[in-house]
C-alpha cells in the first residue's frame, strides 16, 4: 500500500484485533482440556494494538493514528457465533466468513467437547436473557506516505512551557478573575 500511494498520501484501515472473541477462546480452551486432555488454538490469533504503530512505521508511514474501539454482539448460543464466524448462512453479506488460519489446529472438535464449550460459555459470560456475548476489538489507524509539504514535531527540547507548569493554571486563572 505504501508503494502504491502518492507522495502526501493517506492509508485508512481497519481489522480486528486485541481480546476479539476472547469468550469463545477461553470457552473452548477450557472444554477442550476437560474433555481432550489438552487444546489447540480453535479461534485466529489477533495482533495487539502496540504491535500496530510499529508495523506502520517499519512500512514508511509517518504521523501515525491508532485507535480502538470494543463492540458487542449477542448471539443465542455458542453454536449461533461460530455459525456467523464461518459464513453458515444463505446470505453471505450478513456473516463474517471467518475462519482459523492457525497451522497447529485441530481440524475439528469432538461434539461432547462442543456441547462442553456451549455449556461453558453460557456459564462464564452469559447474559441474564439467555444469550451470550462475543466482543470485537476493533483496531483504526491512519498513516501517511511522508512528503517535504508534511509538518514536522519541534525539535527536542525546544519547549518554552515545561508540563510541570501546567499543575499551576489553576492559580493563575483564578487569580486573572479577581
Amino acid at each position: 500500500i505504501h508503494q502504491v500511494l502518492k507522495p502526501d498520501g493517506v492509508f485508512i484501515g481497519a481489522m480486528f484485533g486485541g481480546d476479539t472473541l476472547y469468550e469463545l477462546r477461553c470457552s473452548l480452551q477450557l472444554a477442550e482440556l476437560e474433555r481432550e486432555g489438552g487444546f489447540s488454538p480453535h479461534v485466529s490469533p489477533f495482533t495487539a494494538v502496540s504491535d500496530l504503530g510499529h508495523l506502520l512505521s517499519r512500512a514508511g508511514f509517518n504521523t501515525l493514528t491508532v485507535d480502538t474501539d470494543e463492540i458487542q454482539v449477542n448471539y443465542p448460543g455458542l453454536f449461533e457465533v461460530m455459525e456467523d464466524l464461518q459464513g453458515k448462512y444463505l446470505w453471505k453479506h450478513e456473516c463474517m466468513g471467518e475462519s482459523n488460519c492457525s497451522w497447529n489446529r485441530k481440524p475439528l472438535l469432538h461434539r461432547e467437547t462442543m456441547l462442553a464449550a456451549a455449556a461453558i460459555y453460557r456459564e462464564m459470560y452469559g447474559n441474564s436473557d439467555g444469550s451470550v456475548p462475543a466482543t470485537f476489538q476493533i483496531y483504526y489507524m491512519i498513516g501517511w506516505k511522508f512528503h517535504e509539504s508534511q509538518a514536522r514535531p519541534a525539535q527536542r527540547g525546544s519547549a518554552t512551557v515545561s508540563f510541570g507548569d501546567l499543575a499551576k493554571i489553576d492559580g493563575l486563572l483564578s487569580r486573572g478573575k479577581k
